[in-house]
């Protein structure tokens, strides 16, 4: 029977729905049908036979396309609220049903009882053309309404990417014989200054860079390191990327198809050089901004940057933040007697490689994936090993982590949709998946906890039992996907102290919160780092990183928070994520600076909540 509470997954019981009426049906049929009379009620300006079309607890989730943010409306009250007062400001015209092999209507099966008809369709509005994706819902009299609906803004109209992918005819034809003098030029300008500044040229300052330059807006990137990747190639150096290679794409440049399935770091540190070349990215390296002043009266920052002991002044127009987690500032808990401490004492970011550890009793404080990580490299270098775990640690094999981003990046998907599917299903709606998706991961992984549980090693399910995705954006950390450090706990081979801290150090090793002692010769500190806030507060001051206002975490729409989107400080931009993540969005971050530039849209035009 149809439920009259509110419910976050549209089960069929939930909906009053027999399933055998489904079976008929034709799905192009029904998205036809139903983006029709939605194109009909857009065109009128019909907001309330519009919301007619939506679930009652449906959700509208917009980015930028017609809030200029990253929006989750949820239920049929908001949704007509946000179309009254935005609908015939952006001038939404839905286009035609997408039928083509991968966007064509199909019914979709996430969990048992939950069917979504799902629909693709592009749309024009006045600034710009964008994608959308609705996920229908069907109700006891047969018909379907709109569970959750996903507008994106692709392009801005009059100012598209210059890559002749997109567009055909904007491939440069020029012959530059003066190419080497030319970028000289344009990458150490004698006078003059760029629109935007970025500091950190990992993969998501390169991505932004990208974007902008594509789209005609002048972007330089600093960076304190000597060489382009420096900041991955300095990490400890068995580390290898997480995620597939299908998921880890950059912007413009594919890997080459001989790229291995999981990247070591170093090997992606030359790609990041390369990619900067390739790309003819503007970068600075072995600089630092010492200084920044914003005027708010004419919107612009006077940087201050020491590049190569020399200082120079430039004035730019916005300032973008692509520091990494935390900023790049280690996290070090103050413990007392370190200096008594006769051994070895570092943060995991100082660990390179377990050579000049061969043989000597470590101690890794944290318990997931840095922490394990190293604790593997060491075990193998016939050091001995004990890994300080405080606190559980969610855990999931290899395979099941990448099983279910290899239903959507693989060798025959496309970057582009599945990077769209992605944030279509909004977040109260994802966590009860996620919850189902991490329960089969741990029932495939069953034997793998139980063992680790019997060794002393504490395992939970995730921030509500809801496996990687809600530690990311609380923490991003607190699990550790496990590459083989795991096995080795098994065997006894990786000692575990759990369920204590530390203490203070002693002479020869640590006492911890429980009263035991353990002699040791070096303590590594696999314990996170701080906040980004850190960073803006160390190059504009504690004001402008108060103004700021929370950086990751999620809203109370479900949104990250001020990431990819304003901030509290004008003009200010943060881009953090991992690979994947950055190459979608930095497309959006560059299509907010590109549009003030143009005057497309004005610093309020973003739809207050």
């Amino acid at each position: 029977m149809s439920s009259s509470a509110s419910f976050d997954i549209p089960t069929l019981d939930d909906l009053g729905v027999n399933p055998t009426v489904l079976d008929e049906l034709s799905p192009v049929a029904e998205a036809n049908k139903w983006l029709s009379a939605f194109s009909a009620n857009v065109r009128d300006k019909a907001t309330g036979l519009i919301t007619d079309l939506f679930h009652r607890f449906g959700f509208w989730k917009d980015i930028l396309a017609l809030t200029w943010d990253f929006r989750t409306i949820r239920g049929v009250k908001g949704v007509r609220k946000l179309l009254d007062d935005r609908l015939d400001l952006v001038g939404l015209t839905p286009l035609c049903l997408a039928e083509d092999s991968l966007r064509a209507p199909v019914l979709v099966k996430p969990i048992a009882g939950v069917i979504f008809l799902r629909l693709c369709f592009g749309f024009e509005t006045k600034q710009g053309l964008g994608k959308a994706i609705a996920f229908l819902v069907p109700t006891p009299d047969t018909q379907w309404k709109a569970w959750s609906v996903l507008t994106r803004l692709e392009s801005l109209r009059g100012f598209p990417e210059k890559t002749s992918r997109q567009v055909g005819a904007l491939r440069d034809r020029t012959m530059h014989h003066n190419w080497v003098e030319e970028r000289s030029r344009e990458q150490f300008p004698i006078d003059g200054s760029p629109t935007v500044l970025i500091i950190g040229a990992g993969h998501t300052g390169l991505d932004i860079a990208a974007r902008l330059k594509y789209m005609d807006v002048s972007a330089l990137v600093i960076d304190r390191n000597a060489r382009i990747g420096d900041n991955w190639r300095t990490r400890y150096k068995s580390l290898c990327l997480h995620d597939t290679v299908w998921f880890n794409q950059m912007p413009y440049l594919p890997f080459p198809s001989t790229w291995p399935m999981f990247c070591p770091a170093a090997k992606l540190a030359d790609w990041l050089e390369f990619y900067a070349k390739a790309l003819e990215l503007n970068v600075w390296l072995s600089s630092r901004v010492v200084e920044t002043n914003w005027n708010a009266d004419t919107k612009t920052w006077a940087i201050h940057v020491l590049r190569e002991g020399a200082l120079r002044t430039i004035t730019v127009k916005h300032l973008v933040f692509a520091t990494g987690y935390g900023g790049g500032f280690p996290k070090m808990p103050d413990i007392q007697g370190k200096t008594d401490f006769g051994g070895t004492v570092l943060h995991s970011s100082e660990y390179y490689s377990a050579t000049e550890y061969n043989r000597k009793k470590v101690v890794v404080v944290g318990a997931a994936n840095s922490a394990l990580d190293i604790a593997m490299d060491l075990y193998r270098h016939n050091a001995e090993v004990t890994v300080n775990q405080r606190s559980s640690t969610y855990v999931i094999s290899l395979d099941a982590s990448i099983a279910p981003l290899q239903e959507r990046y693989n060798e025959h998907s496309s970057v582009e949709f599945s990077d769209l599917l992605g944030p279509a299903i909004p977040w109260p709606s994802l966590l009860p998946l996620l919850r189902a998706e991490t329960a089969h991961a741990a029932n495939i992984d069953r034997n793998l906890i139980r063992g680790l549980e019997s060794a002393g090693f504490r395992t939970n399910l995730g921030i509500d039992d809801g496996g990687l995705l809600p530690l990311i954006y609380a923490r991003g950390g607190g699990f550790y996907i496990d590459t083989g450090a795991s096995g080795e706990i098994l065997k006894g081979n990786i000692k575990i102290k759990s369920g204590c801290s530390i203490r203070r150090f002693t002479s020869v090793g640590l006492e911890f919160d429980d009263g035991s002692e353990m002699a040791c010769d070096v303590v590594i500190f696999a314990t996170g780092f701080g906040e980004l806030r850190d960073s803006i507060r160390e190059v504009c001051g504690s004001e402008i990183a108060n103004e700021v206002g929370p950086i990751w975490g999620l809203d109370n729409e479900g949104e990250l928070q001020g990431v990819w989107r304003r901030t509290g400080q004008p003009r200010l931009w943060i881009g953090m994520a991992s690979l994947g993540r950055s190459r979608f969005h930095s497309l959006h971050l560059a299509l907010q600076i590109k549009a003030l530039e143009e005057g497309v849209i004005t610093d309020d035009d973003v739809y207050a909540k």
